[in-house]
C-alpha cells in the first residue's frame, strides 16, 4: 500500500492506524473542483490543505486519468496534499493511491473492464449503436470537433460534439442543448436502443455539459465506496439532484455526509463546513 516505512527519510508519512481511521472526503471534479474542462481552481488549495490535515481527499470523476492529470496537475504534482490524495477516475473503477515519496507517482491498484463485464458481443453492439447515433447527431446544427466516442476501459464516453471541442464550440453546444433539449432526446434514444438490443444491464448518464457516460449497471460513483469500507466517507458534487446526473447515486449513498455545490466558489464554503463537522465529531461534540 502507500504507507511509508519508518526507516525511510521522508517527511510525508502517516502511521497506518491513523490513516485507516481518518475520514475521507470525495470530490467530483468538473463543476466542483474545476469549471468544466478547466484547471483546478487555485483558491481551493488552502482550504483543501487544511481539510487534508484531518482527512484523506479523493477525486472521483467520470473522466479518465489523462483528463484528471491535465486539470488537477497542481494538486497531483506540486502540493503536499498529494500524499493523502486518492484519484478515482471512471467513477472509481480505477483507483490510484497516494505516493509514498516525493519522487513517486500515484499508483494504480485497481481497474475494471467493461467489455469483460458485459461480454464482447454486447460491447460491440453498444459501439455500433453509438456510431449510428453519432451519424444522426451530425445532422443537427451542432459543432463537430472530433474524438466523439471515448472507450475508457471500464466505461465509454460519448460526446456528440466531440471531446476536442474548443471553449467556443462547447458554449455553442450547451446553448443548443438548452434550447432544444438535444441530450434529453438522445438520452431517450440511447435507452430505447439499448433496451431493444438486450443491453438492459448498461447505464446511461449525462456526463458533464456535453456528453454521456455509459457503463455497466452498478458502476456509477458508488463503486468508489468499495475501496473505503469501514471509513466515514463524505461526498461533494454538482450533479446530485437528478437521477440522470452522474453524482446522484453516491450523493444518496453518503446520506448526511453528502453536499451539493454549484461550482468551485461554493465548494470552498462546503470544504470549510465539512472540516468543522469532522473536527466536532473528533472532539465528541454532537
Amino acid at each position: 500500500m502507500w504507507y511509508i516505512n519508518n526507516t525511510q527519510q521522508e517527511t510525508h508519512t502517516f502511521e497506518l492506524e491513523r490513516v485507516v481511521s481518518r475520514d475521507i472526503v470525495l470530490f467530483d471534479m468538473d463543476g466542483t473542483l474545476t469549471e468544466a474542462r478547466k484547471p483546478f481552481a487555485p483558491f481551493l488549495s488552502s482550504p483543501l490543505w487544511s481539510l487534508g490535515q484531518i482527512a484523506d481527499i479523493g477525486i472521483v470523476t467520470g473522466s479518465d486519468m489523462d483528463y484528471v492529470s491535465e486539470q488537477m496537475s497542481t494538486l497531483i504534482q506540486n502540493h503536499s496534499i498529494r500524499y493523502s490524495l486518492h484519484i478515482l477516475p471512471c467513477n472509481g473503477t480505477k483507483w490510484y493511491t497516494p505516493p509514498e515519496f516525493s519522487s513517486h507517482e500515484h499508483s494504480i491498484i485497481h481497474s475494471a473492464e467493461m467489455e469483460r463485464e458485459i461480454g464482447k458481443d454486447n460491447y460491440r453492439k453498444l459501439l455500433e449503436i453509438l456510431i449510428k447515433l453519432q451519424t444522426e447527431a451530425s445532422e443537427f446544427d451542432i459543432p463537430l470537433s472530433g474524438h466523439f466516442i471515448s472507450p475508457r476501459g471500464s466505461m465509454i464516453n460519448w460526446s456528440p460534439s466531440g471531446r476536442l471541442a474548443s471553449d467556443k464550440q462547447r458554449k455553442r453546444f450547451k446553448k443548443f442543448d438548452k434550447d432544444f433539449k438535444f441530450r434529453t432526446q438522445m438520452f431517450s434514444k440511447l435507452r430505447t436502443l439499448f433496451d431493444s438490443n438486450g443491453l438492459q444491464n448498461v447505464t446511461v448518464k449525462l456526463g458533464g455539459d456535453t456528453s454521456f457516460d455509459i457503463y455497466p449497471n452498478g458502476w456509477d460513483k458508488t463503486y468508489a465506496l468499495r475501496h473505503f469500507s469501514g471509513r466515514n466517507v463524505w461526498f461533494v458534487g454538482d450533479r446530485a439532484h437528478s437521477p440522470k446526473g452522474n453524482d446522484y447515486e453516491i450523493f444518496q449513498a453518503c446520506g448526511p455526509r453528502s453536499f451539493h455545490t454549484t461550482g468551485p466558489e461554493e465548494t470552498k464554503e462546503v470544504i470549510e463546513k465539512i472540516e468543522a463537522l469532522i473536527r466536532e465529531n473528533k472532539n465528541g461534540i454532537s
